[in-house]
């Protein structure tokens, strides 16, 4: 199963917004997607993650259907000239590249802004879709709890995830450090372009409810507002929203100034009103902090909380790459051993059968209590002869040597006529 596993990636690495936008999938696509993939090729262990910044196929397939499952999703989504758009995936043909990307994927490691906590809650909510569909399998089972594990590492070990290391991210952030005695502060948040809009994101995120978004193109703010269930106000309706406002984030694109201290004069704020000019140039004038009760934090300050972030994230990375390391080899070893359980079972049920025909032989010769106590001396005796050959085929596998040993046992055992498993036993989890 472990040579078996593969990859197809686009992400913001090959392919720019405009492509991602064109291929990224939604909850429904993803769905159908999962199903047709598993029609088609007749693959297992199926995850599908799709986002802003990535859209990626797993899967484990004795075949490479790398390039026909690239073909497949642009034409799933229309588009119909593959060839153009084949350049734009990165294509991971071997378990070892695709197990290592999902990993890095996973604790943040390829994340646009390094170490970010978003990506690791997507991957989670697609595996669990894969989950529910039924199209992941003990593999992919045992390798997402193995990824999951080894982020709590990095989290606990690490400085990786310290710090807001963005810009929009640092801006929130710094309303909680400023507000922290109100539950649920009033947020303004004036400008909807790139940064405006992550902003949003993260106040979603951290389940912040009293957000009102105002744009002067009015309908890019509902349609944002209504992703997340926030409220809208008009353009023209900005001094009055200042004023019922805590924190203001302004990200406006304009030559001059949008808030002066002529525009917030009138201002009576009985309690600190907060502003967070994330434009450039800037959007609000230093000057508004004379206006008693106003505190003014710029872009500079934002950037420096974030880039002082960023920087022990990056400091970090030695071991967080260190930690998958360990990670991969602990499920490395795991994988290799599936290859040899089969014959472990078949072995095991072999000698058991024959513990079971001797027994039989001799049961009408004893009483109850006789029969009880040679049942338990031979399982023990069948324990200690099976114990060293799977020491061995466990060990064999890690030497990548089992073949031979497997080879051995079959036929010294017939075991090509034993079953895998016993019927009592059922499937075998992995966990």
């Amino acid at each position: 199963m472990y040579d078996s596993f593969k990859s197809v990636s686009l992400s913001y690495k090959t392919a720019p917004l405009a492509v991602r936008e064109l291929i990224a999938l939604n909850e429904d696509e993803t769905r159908q997607f999962l199903l047709k993939l598993r029609d088609v090729f007749e693959v297992s262990d199926l995850l599908v993650i799709s986002t802003c910044n990535r859209t990626e196929v797993y899967y484990a397939a004795a075949e490479n259907h790398n390039t026909e499952i690239a073909r497949l999703l642009l034409i799933e989504k229309g588009l119909t000239n593959t060839d153009d758009y084949l350049p734009y995936f990165h294509l991971y043909n071997t378990a070892n590249e695709a197990v290592r990307h999902l990993f890095e994927v996973c604790t943040g490691l390829h994340s646009q802004v390094v170490g970010d906590m978003q990506i690791p809650n997507q991957v989670k909510q697609a595996y669990q879709l894969s989950a529910d569909m039924d199209v992941a399998g003990p593999f992919l089972h045992r390798l997402m709890h193995t990824i999951f594990f080894t982020n709590k590492r990095v989290a606990q070990e690490t400085s990786f995830r310290d710090g807001a290391a963005s810009v929009s991210y640092a801006a929130v952030e710094l309303i909680e450090e400023l507000l922290g005695e109100y539950a649920n502060p009033s947020v303004l948040v004036v400008g909807l372009g790139e940064i405006g809009a992550d902003v949003v994101k993260n106040l979603a995120a951290r389940n912040l409810k009293r957000i009102t978004l105002c744009n002067r193109t009015r309908a890019k703010s509902e349609r944002m507002a209504g992703q997340f269930g926030f409220r809208v106000a008009d353009f023209a309706d900005l001094d009055a929203e200042v004023s019922g406002a805590d924190v203001i984030i302004s990200s406006v694109m304009m030559d001059e100034p949008l808030f002066t201290p002529a525009r917030l004069s009138n201002l009576n704020a009985l309690t600190y009103k907060y502003f967070i000019d994330l434009s450039v140039p800037r959007s609000v004038d230093a000057g508004v902090e004379q206006i008693p009760g106003v505190l003014l934090y710029n872009i500079d300050h934002i950037r420096n909380r974030a880039d002082e972030a960023l920087g022990r994230r990056v400091a970090a990375i030695p071991q967080v790459e260190a930690i998958i390391d360990q990670s991969m080899v602990e499920f490395n070893d795991w994988s290799r051993e599936m290859v040899v359980s089969p014959t472990i079972n078949k072995f095991k049920n072999a000698l058991e059968q024959i513990r079971k025909e001797e027994i039989a032989r001799h049961l009408k010769n004893l009483t109850d209590e006789e029969s009880e106590k040679i049942d338990k001396i031979t399982r023990g005796i069948m324990q200690k002869i099976i114990k060293l050959p799977v020491l061995q085929l466990k060990a064999a596998c890690k030497r990548g040597e089992a073949d031979t040993l497997i080879d051995v046992l079959t036929d010294l055992f017939d075991l090509e006529k034993q079953p895998a498993q016993t019927p009592q036993d059922g499937p075998k989890r992995p966990f």
